[in-house]
């Protein structure tokens, strides 16, 4: 059953993504549909084993986007827009959350520290949805002038971790604990400690490749990848073990270790692990997709109401006007500040992955947190897909 899962998933997810990118949607769209489609929740045609290892193939496919996105960046591009790219790491959020506490508990009947929760929850944007597209603006020259997708790259990378220890400290407080100062510390530590490990293994990794060049031991692209694929598993599984002693952000170690292996190695050598994992990528996206798909509970949709829908574009009104104060005082335009604002408007995996903590924890906003978690996927993945697919060749 486990192997015809995989071809379930696969199949059917590439045949779904194919019939919406036929008719001018977002193949991300087929693929989301597919995965609630094909899910316990409605066809059940999943085994029970691929949905226990639903969030280690999601996070793998995550770690294969996140290194071709290190290996497309341009560090020195980067660099121009430093304070944007730190503040949209964090202030989208902050107003999310905040739209979030003063509206959640008129609209949703919850209180204060509940509608904290759910702003945790809600307020992290997708890099599975906005990082490929990214990605792929780079690739094709949109908007590099002014380093744009570099920013949101960048941006959407930092966001999840700030929001989730957020999350985690919301929680705590909503048990009946009390939040620490050292939680919120751990904020900084997190992004700063990722990107020193991961530049330290970049520059191993490169040093081993020269070695091997220079004693003509040529070691081929594929050897590479899986090289760099076991790496990054490692540097994931750091994150973990280093839990209780240090803060660690294991997705921005693997980013920066793609970033310095660029920046060292030739544009050749870079460029065909780019293509490698460009083709990896084939496949990870229909798993982390239809995986997606396949994690959202559509029964918590019916009960969420209308209510709960304006709430979400309530929160994302907020977030946008935190976009637009972090690129005050850029040299943007008013269409490039307004492609950010849809670049920055998709939901989906942190979502998925953290939606139905407070319910398995019996917080009294459990269910009213995971259907508004549903809503807001079903509503801002495909939302911001298409927003970013059908307007990047306008605005940039």
């Amino acid at each position: 059953m486990f192997l015809l899962s995989l071809a379930i998933i696969f199949l059917t997810g590439l045949f779904a993504a194919a019939i919406f990118e036929k008719i001018g949607l977002p193949r991300i769209i087929g693929m989301l549909g597919t995965g609630i489609l094909i899910s316990p929740y409605v066809l059940n045609l999943l085994d029970q084993k691929i949905l226990d290892l639903s969030p280690d193939l999601r996070q793998i496919a995550l770690i294969i986007i996140l290194i071709k996105a290190g290996l497309s960046l341009n560090l020195s591009d980067l660099k121009k827009v430093g304070r944007p790219a730190i503040m949209m790491s964090c202030l989208p959020a902050c107003f999310e959350i905040i739209g979030y506490v003063l509206f959640a508990p008129i609209l949703l009947n919850v209180n204060r520290i509940e509608a904290a929760v759910m702003g945790a929850v809600l307020s992290a944007v997708s890099p599975a949805v906005v990082v490929p597209r990214m990605v792929k603006l780079i690739e094709e020259k949109y908007g590099t002038q002014k380093s744009i997708p570099q920013m949101i790259l960048a941006g959407a990378s930092c966001d999840d971790i700030f929001v989730i220890v957020l999350f985690s400290t919301f929680v705590t407080m909503a048990q009946g604990g009390t939040a620490k100062m050292t939680d919120f510390l751990n904020i900084p530590v997190s992004i700063v400690s990722g990107v020193l490990l991961g530049s330290v293994t970049g520059l191993m990794i490169y040093l081993l490749f020269e070695q091997a060049f220079q004693h003509n031991r040529k070691i081929r692209n594929s050897t590479k990848v899986i090289i760099l694929l076991g790496i990054s598993f490692f540097l994931m599984s750091v994150e973990t073990l280093a839990k209780p002693y240090i803060s660690i952000s294991g997705l921005l170690a693997v980013v920066a270790m793609a970033c310095v292996i660029k920046l060292k190695a030739e544009k050749t050598v870079s460029a065909r692990l780019s293509e490698k994992f460009g083709k990896l990528w084939i496949a990870a996206e229909i798993m982390l997709f239809v995986l997606v798909g396949a994690a959202v509970d559509v029964r918590y949709t019916l009960s969420a109401g209308g209510m709960a829908v304006l709430m979400i574009f309530v929160a994302l009104f907020f977030r946008a006007a935190g976009v637009l104060l972090c690129l005050t005082g850029t040299e943007l335009n008013r269409k490039e500040k307004l492609f950010c604002v849809i670049s920055y408007l998709p939901k989906a995996t942190v979502q998925a992955a953290i939606g139905s903590v407070p319910l398995s924890l019996g917080l009294p906003c459990g269910k009213i947190v995971l259907s508004v978690a549903v809503l807001a996927i079903l509503i801002t993945a495909p939302l911001g897909a298409i927003g970013i697919d059908q307007s990047y060749k306008k605005l940039l």
